[in-house]
Parts: C-alpha cells; sequence; structure tokens
C-alpha cells in the first residue's frame, strides 16, 4: 500500500552557546551519534534525518517552519542536549503545525562516577534542559509525545517507533479521501455524522456517488481481465462448491472479480482511499460486492458497510498506520454480531454479511457462493476464514453532536470452541477486556456503535495519541476499566470538552 510519500523525520537538538564552541563541538557528534544509532536499531520504521544544532530563536524558527513545508517530513523529534532558554522556541513552535516528539534522553546511560565534573554537568544536562524546555510546550498547550529513557535502549526506540507510526496516521489522515456508493441505510444511527466538521477536525473528504456511476466503470471491465482474476482467485484460494454448479459458481465469482476491477479503477480515477456501501443501493450491480471489497480492503482501501463512512476513514488511517510493518496480522472493518455467555468462554463474535478483510485471516482462506437475504441480487461470492489469535485494538469513532469520541477497546482474539459449517462469512471472535460484562456496559455507556475499525497491529496508546493530535476526546476500555471510574471519566471529559467549545 502506497501513502504517496518517503516519509522522515527530523531530529532536532537544543542547546545555546553559552559553553563555547568546544561544547557545541560535541553535542553535535553526540546528536550525530543518537541518529546514527537509532537508524541502524532496525526498530525504526522510518529515517531520522539530523539536523543542525539550535541555538537561537531565528534558526529555531526558520527549521520548524522547513520542516512544515517538507512534504516529505512527517514530524520533528527534540531533545535538549545541554540547557536551552525556552523561550527561544516560542515563535517556532507557534508557528509549527506538525507532530511533535519530545525525546527526554541523554547522550550517556550511566553517570561517570570517577571522573565526572563541572563540564560534563553543564555539557550533559538534558535533565535540566528538557525540563525548561518542556513547560513552554506545555504553557503553550502543544500536544506532543514524550519519550523517557536512554536512546539505545531498545523500549526506548520501540516507542519512537511506534509514535513514528501515528505520526504518519496524523499526516496522512488529511490525505483520505472517502467515496460514498449510495447513501446511510434508512434509520441507522451509526452511519450518520458531520461531515464538514470531519473535514475540519481530521482533513477526511466525504463525497457521494450514485450507484450506477461506479457501475459504468464495472460494465466496461474488459473479459480478459475477468478471467485473468478470476484464475488467480481460484490459484489462492480454496474453493468450496458445496454441491453448487462449477460453471454456475463461476460465473458468480466472476461478477465479483469484475466488481473488484471496475470499483479499484472508479476509485483510483478519484482519488479515493475509502469506500463505502449499502446492501440497499445496489443499482445495476448482480451482487453485492462481498469477495470484491474484501479484497479491496487487503491492498489497503478503507470500508464501512450501511454508508459508515467514519469507520471506512478509520480502516483506512489504520491501515496507512501498520503500513510495511513486519510480520504484520491484519486490519479490518468489523461489526458484533452475537455473543457466548457461557462462564469462562465469554466472547463475541465478530463479522459482517460478507466484507471482512482477508489480512486477518488465522486459517485458509476459501471461496463461498451462498444467498443473502438482503439486497434483492443474485448469490454474492464472499472469502471465508476464521481470524488470527491475539490481542488487538477495536476502535469505534462516533459523532455526539457537539463533538466526536474515538473508543478504544484492548480485546483479545481467540479460537472459536467448536466449527461453525453453516456460517458463510469470515469471523473473529474475541473478549473484550477487562472481561465481558465490563467491557460491552463501557463500551455502551461510551455510546459504541456495532461497526469497528480493528487491528493487531495497532497499540490503544498510538490511537489514543492520534486522537489527542486532532483534538478529540479518546475512552479507553482496557484491562484497568471499572465501570464507576468511566462513568466519571465521561462526566469529566464531558464538561472538560464543552469548556473547548
Amino acid at each position: 500500500m502506497k501513502t504517496g510519500r518517503d516519509y522522515k523525520f527530523w531530529f532536532c537538538t537544543g542547546s545555546q552557546d553559552l559553553y563555547g564552541d568546544e561544547c557545541l563541538r560535541k553535542v553535535a557528534e553526540h546528536s550525530a551519534k543518537i541518529v546514527e544509532g537509532l537508524n541502524a536499531s532496525g526498530r525504526l520504521p522510518f529515517e531520522v534525518v539530523l539536523k543542525p544544532t539550535l541555538i537561537d530563536p531565528a534558526t529555531i524558527r526558520r527549521t520548524l517552519n522547513a520542516a512544515n513545508e517538507d512534504e516529505e517530513c512527517a514530524g520533528v523529534i527534540t531533545w535538549m542536549h545541554t540547557f536551552s532558554p525556552a523561550k527561544m522556541w516560542i515563535l517556532g513552535l507557534k508557528e509549527y503545525r506538525m507532530p511533535l516528539c519530545h525525546l527526554h534522553t541523554q547522550f550517556n546511560e550511566e553517570i561517570p562516577y570517577d571522573s565526572i565534573d563541572m563540564d560534563f554537568m553543564n555539557e550533559n544536562q538534558s535533565a535540566h534542559g528538557d525540563r525548561e524546555y518542556g513547560h513552554i510546550v506545555s504553557r503553550m498547550g502543544i500536544e506532543r509525545k514524550i519519550i523517557v529513557g536512554h536512546w539505545a535502549n531498545a523500549g526506548v526506540q520501540d516507542k519512537l517507533g511506534s509514535w513514528m507510526r501515528t505520526a504518519v496516521g496524523i499526516m496522512e489522515s488529511s490525505h483520505i479521501r472517502v467515496c460514498r456508493i449510495g447513501d446511510n441505510m434508512n434509520n441507522v444511527a451509526v452511519p450518520e455524522g458531520d461531515k464538514v466538521e470531519a473535514e475540519v477536525k481530521f482533513g477526511w473528504e466525504i463525497d457521494h456517488y450514485c450507484v450506477n456511476d461506479a457501475v459504468e466503470y464495472v460494465d466496461a471491465v474488459a473479459q480478459a481481465d475477468v478471467d485473468a482474476l478470476v484464475e488467480e482467485y481460484y490459484s489462492k484460494y480454496q474453493i468450496l462448491l458445496e454441491g453448487r454448479d462449477p460453471g454456475e459458481f463461476r460465473a458468480h465469482v466472476a461478477a465479483q472479480a469484475r466488481i473488484e476491477i471496475g470499483l479499484e479503477k472508479f476509485l483510483e480515477n478519484g482519488n479515493y482511499q475509502a469506500i463505502v456501501t449499502h446492501f440497499g443501493m445496489l443499482g445495476g450491480l448482480k451482487q453485492l460486492p462481498g469477495l470484491a471489497i474484501q479484497r479491496l480492503m487487503e491492498k489497503g482501501y478503507g470500508f464501512g458497510g450501511e454508508g459508515d463512512w467514519k469507520t471506512a476513514a478509520m480502516v483506512r488511517l489504520m491501515k496507512i498506520m501498520t503500513a510495511g510493518m513486519e510480520g504484520a496480522k491484519g486490519t479490518s472493518f468489523m461489526e458484533d454480531y452475537t455473543y457466548n455467555l457461557v462462564p469462562g468462554k465469554e466472547g463475541i463474535l465478530q463479522a459482517h454479511m460478507l466484507e471482512v478483510c482477508p489480512s486477518i485471516a488465522g486459517s485458509r482462506i476459501a471461496v463461498k457462493v451462498c444467498p443473502l437475504s438482503m439486497g434483492d441480487r443474485e448469490d454474492p461470492a464472499r472469502l471465508v476464514f476464521t481470524a488470527k489469535e491475539g490481542r488487538a485494538v477495536a476502535t469505534s469513532l462516533v459523532d455526539l453532536g457537539s463533538r466526536f469520541r474515538l473508543i478504544i477497546n484492548t480485546v483479545n482474539c481467540k479460537k472459536v470452541e467448536k466449527p461453525m459449517p453453516k456460517l458463510p462469512v469470515a469471523t473473529a471472535f474475541w473478549t473484550p477486556e477487562p472481561n465481558l460484562k465490563t467491557g460491552a456496559e463501557a463500551w455502551i455507556l461510551a455510546g459504541g456503535a456495532h461497526h469497528t475499525a480493528f487491528s493487531y497491529d495497532l497499540t490503544a496508546e498510538q490511537m489514543g495519541d492520534w486522537a489527542a493530535s486532532m483534538g478529540i476526546e479518546a475512552v479507553f476500555i482496557d484491562e484497568d476499566t471499572t465501570i464507576r471510574g468511566l462513568k466519571n471519566e465521561l462526566r469529566w471529559n464531558s464538561v472538560s470538552y464543552r469548556q473547548m467549545l
């Protein structure tokens, strides 16, 4: 999946000229070694670029504004090696408008007990300088990520790498364009929301098209291209005829191949990165897009069912944040369906009528053609599998009328106890933290929707950092959640965000 940019992060060290040229030489030397070490660690998903030491207001201002204008720069990492009077940073920070990380570290890991003197103290005083700098950033109310620890520590590097992915999500949010094929499902609350405010807050463009605008692209797909893609399906996936005529089965699969090619061309021509559909608005489509949408999600497109553009944009965002991640387990649109309430085996069966991304598959992926009671079209082909095991996050972005709230639930995906041979959809089974009863009650109290953007590869911290950068409320549901505490948090948040409006 391409974002169109080869992102980099600038490393900006703060100091001053009080301690002389020799000190500044060492500051520059240490900064270079830190950047070299970070890049060589193999733990960062993007390159760190060293910038000259910043020692005066004019240079700071020029550097931060240059970062604003550099399309490849996704954020700035700041560190005060020595004491750096923070008033020097005010104008630069005031004009800076990108993700900001404050790496609170120092060059040496250990105090050199036998040799330490005042020259060493003056040179290596980030414990001093970073507090001065941190004060002014807090006073200015600027959102940033603070990471504490020695720069060579694996945990610190992992945390920095994690923030980088969040920063790219922040930058790419303003490049997300969602194509609505049809409108929202009638009388359903989840897909609704303020599209204007979404563009103000997140930079998302939400456009609408008649279904048949896309159908023109689908109908124009060359038969040879359809045949080639069907062959790819048949070679890649297990084919489950289940008593259906092979020729008839293949024709149904070919209809999805045509839809996949046509919709992708439609999205590419319009520069869209996410799509929503609605089973009640299919126009000239022969089938509800099932296998086609699943494949598009796997390629990096966002998706939301029944016109749910908020979830479609979030799925795209989370796919961007995980792009190129080694060992990624997958990201998908998902929906809560039914519970298992047996004591000790509690969980929620997740699925949708068709559209679950195969990137999360933990079993062999098969193609089925089965009836669909909704939509009044022919039986759609779909990919069927069960999801991987492991810890993940499920997020729900909801519009509360006066503001957006991002609900972030840490969940544990498990194997289902028994096969479900009659269920013709892809599924996941998870137990929300801290447990089903508390997790479900907390989700409902917070106003969480039944649609989610789900990922094995992102953390609650990353999604919370994204929400903070967007200036919206984040509600965490995890192992530490209690209903009493959550009720208080929601009350406090209501007051806090009302004051911010």
